[in-house]
């Protein structure tokens, strides 16, 4: 049985786990400047939906360029404050970010790590698990690589390739060499997101048990 805010008996809910750059705002390789972050069309109205619809929103990224040292750590923070500010502008907003930022052949020692957080290994996601009391199995991961869809098949979610970013060449020249295939391709975020909502609109809640 779920409740009006989509949680089983056990309390956990479903997520909807969004890759940033390439997703949520245009690839442009390493963000190493503010003028370089630019939220994709559409990316506002499709969180938005999600929001009023009570499923967590949850940024999961990789952020190498911190390990390189192709920009500092404050850098990134001033441009996840302009994406949080667009957002809100549109009415929308990030439930909570994740980040990994190792690399194993960082330039910084602190973050030269073969880690467990760096997509598509699964730290990210079961970190926010955790932490936001989520069920995996029942979420969403939407990105533009393979490496997101690789990530979000392994811990059972429902994974969605985005053709924004990375994602139209990936779906042609990478995706049918791949063992993992999306559940959907989406022309972008908003796309995804409808197809989500419709999904959830028609799923059948489970039979209350006495």
């Amino acid at each position: 049985m779920t409740d009006p805010q989509g949680r089983h008996r056990h309390g956990l809910r479903p997520a909807v786990f969004l890759d940033r750059d390439g997703t949520i705002n245009e690839q442009m390789g390493y963000i190493n400047h503010i003028s370089r972050f630019q939220l994709l069309p559409g990316v506002g109205r499709a969180i938005s939906r999600l929001n009023r619809r009570g499923m967590p929103v949850v940024v999961v990224t990789n952020q190498s360029g911190l390990a390189r040292g192709y920009f500092p750590a404050s850098l990134l923070e001033a441009v996840h404050e302009k994406m949080h500010r667009q957002l809100a502008q549109a009415g929308a907003r990030i439930d909570a970010l994740y980040l990994c930022p190792h690399h194993p052949e960082a330039k910084e020692a602190a973050y030269r790590l073969n880690c467990t957080c760096r997509k598509p290994k699964t730290g990210l996601l079961e970190r926010a698990a955790r932490e936001l009391e989520l069920d995996l199995r029942r979420s969403y991961v939407i990105g533009d690589r393979w490496s997101d869809l690789r990530c979000g098949a392994q811990v059972g979610a429902t994974t969605i390739l985005v053709l924004t970013g990375y994602g139209r060449g990936d779906a042609c020249y990478i995706g049918p060499h791949q063992a993992v295939q999306p559940d959907y391709v989406a022309e972008d975020l908003l796309d995804a997101v409808n197809w989500i909502i419709d999904r959830e609109s028609n799923h059948i809640p489970d039979p209350q048990v006495d």
